[in-house]
């Protein structure tokens, strides 16, 4: 990955954790302290370096609240901040950086510097507002032992998978962390019922039967997350959910296909879990059969287009499997266990 891709996808990922972070508080603009949220929750080795020193996202966000509560009281404000709620992001707009958080991350990706997590955080810890360090400090540790474990994280080999490209398939594929055990994300990902919790694009799936079915009907999402309208072509309402194969707690692979489209293009999704430091690392791989003939022609020149679109695509796949389990537990939840304490 280069060094534009690299920081464009940093970036992305970072601005939709942090601006769903600052939701829940009830708020429009992402600042430092949001961005720390983001980076706790991030997959790469600057969230691995701060997990590694025991700060877990439920923590860091008490000390967030906390640190915000004393600051109104500082000026007098006894009345407090509301309780934090729901990430809403999705279902409202008008999100935006503060001016310093947003030419923080410029800093990342400027000259010298790689644009990953890992410069993020760097520019974060030597940022001279003192933000950090308050609440690195309520979390037990300091922007120095954060420096030396992001050292000794990046000094350790990261093993990396080359998938076979097979003729006519596109392939794309994301990392993400999901803050909670791989028993919970497998409850999650390897239930049909549940598909529409992190597949966008599905609305519902009817799992009444046996419960020994392979295949599933399915309905598309005909609203986005905001529940505005969508255009969805009649012959994509109606989809087939199959479960193609499973290894309980490690992978599962799903296959999507649209029964009533003249020209059938499986979409298959592949979920690999694997336990990490604070929760589990999720692999997100989606494939799906390119255009033939005079079609494939045509679409030839729109290929860097389409690997966008795919990443697109996976990275909404995993962020919507995190984002489940960064949401407060509802009372009809409390009994199942499903999910983690906030």
């Amino acid at each position: 990955m280069s060094k534009l891709s690299r920081a464009a996808a940093t970036s992305q990922t970072l601005s939709l954790v942090a601006m769903e972070e600052a939701s829940r508080l009830g708020l429009r603009e992402a600042d430092l302290e949001h961005l720390l949220l983001a980076l706790v929750v991030s997959d790469q080795p600057a969230g691995v370096a701060l997990r590694s020193t025991g700060i877990t996202l439920a923590d860091a966000r008490t000390a967030v609240e906390s640190l915000h509560s004393e600051q109104l009281a500082s000026l007098g404000i006894s009345t407090g901040l509301p309780d934090a709620g729901r990430i809403v992001f999705h279902e409202t707009g008008g999100y935006e950086w503060t001016r310093r958080a947003s030419d923080l991350i410029g800093r990342a990706a400027g000259r010298g510097r790689a644009g990953d997590a890992a410069a993020v955080l760097r520019e974060l810890l030597a940022e001279p507002s003192g933000l950090v360090t308050d609440l690195l400090e309520r979390l037990g540790t300091t922007p120095q032992q954060v420096l030396a474990e992001l050292a000794r994280v990046e000094a350790e080999p990261r093993p990396r998978q080359a998938r076979p490209r097979a003729p006519g398939v596109a392939t794309g594929s994301a990392e993400t962390f999901v803050p909670a055990s791989v028993d919970e994300v497998w409850a999650l990902v390897s239930a049909p019922g549940r598909v529409p919790e992190w597949y966008p694009s599905i609305a519902s799936v009817e799992t009444t039967g046996s419960g020994e079915e392979t295949t599933w009907a399915a309905r598309t999402s005909t609203t986005d997350s905001s529940g505005k309208p969508v255009r969805v072509r009649p012959d994509r309402l109606r989809c087939q959910v199959e479960l193609v194969d499973s290894s309980p707690r490690t992978r599962v692979r799903w296959r999507f296909v649209y029964p009533d489209a003249a020209v059938r293009r499986p979409v298959v999704v592949e979920i690999a879990l694997a336990p990490t430091a604070g929760g589990t690392q999720v692999s997100v791989v989606q494939t799906w059969v390119r255009s033939t003939g005079w079609q494939a022609v045509v679409a030839a020149p729109l290929r860097p287009l389409q690997r966008v679109l795919l990443w697109l695509a996976v990275f909404q796949t995993g962020s919507a499997i995190s984002r489940a389990f960064r949401q407060p537990r509802l009372p009809s939840d409390r009994d199942s266990a499903s999910y983690p304490q906030e």
